[in-house]
């Protein structure tokens, strides 16, 4: 099951865990980079332990959530603070082109396995380390971790319900988004070092912290506090700029309404049966709706509670008023769309979403499933004590 291997050839050093290193890794393999995954002996990844629910039995049993981010690479087990792991690690690096790596600040530089240390061995290595909050600054050699950095960044201040309102305070999102982001993030700023090493010939040292990452994606929410001076709130399902833009109840459950400009918002109110709301003037511009928000969306929750879910979207769809309904995850999968963009997919017998980006009409896939712990050690330990350097797939 592979499309385009665009990462052909390209060598990553994955000596990551949880989430957001191994998202990182999962893409490049998917790209078809060959990844090799250093992992702890005994336990391996945090997240395999991380069930239920659990794949396979026995001692061939993992979490699902490991399953999540580890596609498509090869596993060895490797105690890199005894001093023939670090070699080995160091061996393996001396012929990678990506270095992914999540300790503390300082921790690798103990075994000589830091980015100095590393890069003046093979020059042309791209070291990515992912920290919580950076390679430097005061809270440098803090752990981090996603709830805690959605809470720090910002994230939870404007997720949850209005101050106020039952259920009202701080919330995190469903997923870890800070870890998903940065290892995005990271995944651009590496293609974008091998990119201009083809060019120089020498790697980069990637710094990337979940904290900034997670600033970064306060996007139009910074952007108002910064230009406007405003101390954006939670507002549960509203939007801070746009009216009508959130949920509303229907007949029989809930609605995404998303106006997103005065010509939706007259048709939304055509459709309702109340044309002449779209034209009021104290409703025409979404300005002039924000600064009625608390009764205009009254309003319109008494007109959603008329009909059904599917009879609004029935009415709103064919007139390119954005609204949908939600959906719970098994519900997803079964989407006609879902189904058809083959977004679920087995690979050697394991369930896994598929790597969202289409190429040429393909999706770039890694063809083997997550591997077990130190599926392949023997294998790599062997190509390295024969000379041959990093060892083939």
């Amino acid at each position: 099951m592979s499309g385009p291997r665009m990462l052909e050839g390209v060598r990553v050093l994955d000596l990551s865990r949880v989430l957001a290193g191994p998202w990182c890794g999962q893409l490049l393999a998917d790209y078809g980079a060959d990844v090799i995954k250093v992992e702890r002996p005994g336990t391996g990844d945090d997240t395999r332990a991380w069930g239920p629910p659990w794949h396979g039995e026995g001692t061939n049993r993992v979490a699902a959530y490991y399953l999540s981010a580890n596609r498509g690479k090869r596993s060895i087990a490797v105690d890199i603070a005894a001093a023939d792991g670090a070699t080995l690690v160091r061996e393996l690096a001396r012929h990678a082109d990506v270095l992914l790596e999540n300790y503390k600040v300082g921790q690798l530089a103990r075994y000589g396995l830091d980015a100095a240390s590393l890069m003046a061995l093979n020059p042309r290595l791209v070291y990515c380390s992912i920290t919580g909050f950076g390679q430097d600054g005061p809270m440098a050699a803090t752990a981090g971790y996603d709830f805690a950095i959605q809470a720090t960044g910002g994230l939870m201040s404007i997720t949850g319900e209005k101050d106020g309102t039952p259920g009202s305070e701080p919330q995190k999102v469903g997923v870890a988004v800070a870890d998903l982001f940065t290892g995005m993030y990271a995944t651009t700023a590496i293609l974008a070092a091998l990119h201009e090493r083809s060019r120089t010939g020498r790697g980069r040292h990637i710094d990337a912290a979940l904290l900034d990452a997670q600033v970064a994606m306060l996007a139009n929410q910074a952007s108002n506090h910064l230009v406007g001076g405003v101390t954006p709130r939670r507002m549960g399902n509203a939007h801070v700029n746009i009216v009508p833009y959130q949920v509303f109840k229907t007949r029989d459950g809930h609605l995404v309404l998303a106006t997103g400009n005065d010509a939706q918002f007259r048709r939304v109110c055509k459709l309702a049966g109340h044309a002449e709301v779209g034209t009021d003037p104290r409703y025409a511009r979404n300005e002039d709706r924000i600064a009625r928000r608390d009764e205009l969306v009254a309003m319109i929750a008494l007109w959603m509670g008329e009909r059904t879910t599917a009879e609004w979207i029935a009415l709103f769809e064919p007139e390119s008023v954005p609204c949908a309904p939600i959906l719970t995850v098994p519900q997803v999968f079964d989407h006609p769309q879902v189904r058809h963009r083959g977004m679920r997919i087995d690979v050697d017998g394991v369930p896994m979403v598929a790597a969202p980006m289409r190429v040429d009409g393909e999706r770039p896939v890694a063809d083997h499933r997550p591997p077990a712990l130190d599926e392949h050690g023997q294998a790599i330990r062997a190509a390295l004590a024969s000379g041959k350097g990093w060892p083939a797939p």
